[in-house]
């Protein structure tokens, strides 16, 4: 599983051990972006957590890799869980109260297996858009108890408007968005989740190219906006079209506006400010899921 993972992905799996995690990235032959995975090593699998919107192409993709040899059988299990990520500053607090306070301060991807209320529920470090906070999986059968008792001990149920709103401001990419087939790996600012040493897998010979030859001409950027803009609208800097916006939401305020989007590099430094559609300003500013990401080193583990 490891071995089929690590050479399908960008991240390093055969350094990982049961217990531990990783988000990588299924890419492209070209290296273009088709998701971000979190991966979680367990005993007997390798459960990855992808986009909704994902899924089933990945499934599809994959099978159509597996060789006899592999012995690697990839299953939708969807339907069989309930996942639920708790995020914010208060989540440790709350691990704590319901005695899972031993994973506070792991490794981020780090898993442990537990019993909740006699029902089964494995929790890691990271809450899927940061390293802070925490994920649950249960069985479908264990979680209204689980909800039940995050809501009794303070945390607030959080729509789909609300986590795309937290996932804009954090600055974490998305299928459809800003992992596509116009983006590459390494101008969606995915460090964390490419290994440079671990030999051949999809999308790296294309990956090695970009690194040696400084191929990057575009990246990420947050945007904090003068007024509400259009995903898809043309970014210009100095007069010159230099990116596009692909993701907007108002501010945790309602007042301010935020957005995501491509910027060629010369326009990207931190405090330019640039012009979204016919008039809507904006300034380039850092992200915390993109700030926290870092070209790897060549150590052999990375």
């Amino acid at each position: 599983r490891a071995h089929f993972l690590h050479n399908q992905t960008t991240a390093n799996f055969e350094c990982l051990s049961e217990g531990q995690g990783c988000d990588t990235v299924f890419v492209t032959p070209t290296a273009r972006t088709i998701d971000i995975a979190h991966a979680w090593i367990m005993k007997n699998a390798i459960m990855l957590t992808v986009s909704p919107t994902t899924c089933q192409s990945i499934i599809e993709m994959l099978n159509k890799y597996i060789f006899f040899a592999d012995k690697v059988e990839i299953q939708d299990i969807t339907k069989k869980t309930c996942l639920f990520a708790l995020a914010g500053p208060k989540s440790n607090q709350i691990m704590s109260k319901l005695n899972l306070g031993d994973l506070i301060g792991q490794p981020y991807g780090k898993h442990q297996h537990y019993s909740f209320d006699g029902m089964p529920i494995t929790v890691g470090v990271g809450s899927l858009i940061s390293d802070e906070g925490f994920t649950m999986l249960m069985s479908p059968g264990g979680a209204a108890s689980v909800w039940k008792t995050l809501l009794s001990e303070g945390a607030i149920p959080m729509g789909s408007v609300a986590w795309e709103k937290l996932r804009i401001t954090q600055g974490r990419p998305a299928p459809e968005r800003e992992l596509s087939k116009e983006y590459n790996v390494l101008e969606a600012g995915l460090w964390n989740s490419i290994s440079l040493n671990k030999g051949c897998y999809k999308g790296q010979e294309t990956i090695a190219r970009l690194i040696t030859y400084d191929g990057i001409k575009q990246r990420l950027c947050g945007l904090d906006l003068s007024a509400p803009a259009e995903p898809g609208s043309t970014i210009t800097f100095n007069g010159k079209k230099v990116g596009k916006l692909t993701s907007y939401t108002k501010g945790r305020n309602g007042s301010s506006h935020f957005g995501l989007g491509y910027i060629k590099k010369q326009a990207a430094s931190i405090g330019n400010e640039v012009t979204v559609g016919e008039d809507i300003s904006g300034i380039v500013s850092e992200v915390p899921y993109l700030s926290r990401q870092h070209p790897p080193s060549n150590n052999p583990s990375s």
